[in-house]
């Protein structure tokens, strides 16, 4: 569960995988892909999004990956999954497939 940089957004990871957006203190869902995309987040713990997509290893399971969590400086995202390994990535990690840092 993340929040907006300004509180009014609110960001969950289902146990479906899927990721919702909702205003807050609202409630609504928001839908629109392009005002999801013009957030920024203070926080980032989603394994789910396209920000994250590049986490996800070509043969990986929709459960492989377990947490996520973006630096406090917003460069770099590290993760945790079913096998043990923690992964550095560069945070946006947008594309496909990607190399950790290390």
């Amino acid at each position: 569960m993340d929040f907006s940089a300004d509180s009014s957004y609110l960001q969950v990871s289902t146990g479906s995988y899927k990721r919702q957006v909702y205003e807050v203190p609202s409630g609504k869902q928001l839908v629109d892909q392009a005002l999801i995309d013009r957030i920024t987040w203070a926080t980032w713990t989603s394994v789910l999004g396209d920000e994250v997509i590049g986490i996800w290893s070509r043969h990986a399971e929709k459960a492989d990956v377990n947490c996520a969590c973006v630096s406090h400086s917003g460069i770099n995202l590290v993760t945790g999954d079913d096998f043990g390994m923690v992964k550095l990535f560069d945070f946006p990690c947008p594309e496909k497939f990607v190399r950790t840092c290390f």
